[in-house]
């Protein structure tokens, strides 16, 4: 017999979750916590600093904890993203995952079909706005050449070291901040199989899912979260050497771990898509030879009982 619902002081399965960032003029009277606190969010993560800083320590550990059902909510726009397309980057992650978004001031409340068209609004504002930019710069560039004038970066052009030093630690600044927006679609997988898995393994099953990473690409990107302490060192560590007779076992064993729901039959018809061959010959993979390299694989301990 089905139990009856009996309400929660806490949201399940929606949890109202705060975020406040407090600029440091503002940090005395600030009133974004008692918002937060009265719009029903049971905890509340404040960031202390400058709105001009990228670096958000409190923002991008949050960002990775919340999970399906939770509701991210702030006073304002503003208080999550400096630009439009970083917001609505971060909104898009969060609906992929089965997060919702709400900004209090604003019409702006992801789990539901009011909020959901703001945000597509939002999107044509953003996309008008980079079409204005884009055009503004070409008559700048325009105007400037007509009056005998080089565009460009003056600093870039005479390789003035401040220049240099401001446009690399820009490019650094917005390759973290990618990372971050899209880790939840593959720093998973990517835990779940290393240091067990060789990088061309976890490259192959990534990609399989959608993805189009290189083994140099994803070291680097792994290495720079390693770095900021984003990911686990571990997941930099060597890969077991074994004889290049296993990479079958390897790569059956990388699929099932990325994938525990795939039935063996599944999983043959993703070894016949990739065109490996099966161990014993034949034209086509078999339910029993993936089940006898899945039972190598757990001796092995690739497979985790």
């Amino acid at each position: 017999m089905a139990r009856p619902a009996i309400p929660n002081p806490h949201p399940a399965p929606q949890r109202l979750i705060g975020y406040a960032r407090v600029s440091t003029e503002d940090q005395i009277n600030d009133a974004q916590v008692d918002e937060l606190r009265a719009a029903g969010c049971y905890r509340i993560h404040q960031e202390h600093g400058s709105g001009a800083s990228r670096v958000r320590p409190i923002l991008r550990k949050l960002l990775r904890e919340l999970v399906a059902g939770d509701v991210l909510v702030v006073v304002r726009l503003d208080r999550l993203a400096r630009s439009v397309s970083h917001l609505l980057a971060v909104i898009e992650d969060l609906e992929k995952r089965g997060v919702h978004f709400r900004s209090l001031r604003d019409p702006i409340d992801t789990s539901t079909p009011q909020g959901m068209f703001s945000l597509q609004v939002l999107g044509a504002v953003a996309q008008l706005e980079r079409a204005l930019i884009a055009e503004r710069t070409k008559a700048g560039m325009k105007a400037a050449k007509a009056r005998g004038r080089l565009a460009g970066n003056p600093g870039l052009r005479e390789r003035r070291p401040e220049a240099i030093r401001a446009v690399s630690a820009a490019r650094n600044r917005a390759y973290l901040d990618e990372l971050i927006s899209s880790a939840q679609t593959w720093l998973p997988t990517v835990r779940k199989l290393r240091p067990q898995h060789s990088w061309d393994n976890v490259v192959l099953i990534l990609n399989r899912m959608g993805h189009s990473w290189t083994v140099e690409r994803l070291r680097r990107a792994v290495h720079r979260m390693v770095r900021e302490k984003l990911a686990e060192p571990e997941l930099l560590a060597r890969s077991p050497r074994r004889p290049p007779e296993d990479n079958l076992m390897k790569l059956v064993a990388a699929i099932a771990i990325a994938d525990p729901d795939l039935s063996l039959r599944e999983i043959a018809a993703q070894l016949d898509q990739m065109h490996e061959r099966p161990p014993r010959g034949g034209r086509k993979w078999q339910p029993s030879s993936v089940r006898a390299l899945l039972d190598e694989a757990r001796r092995f301990g690739l497979i985790r009982l």
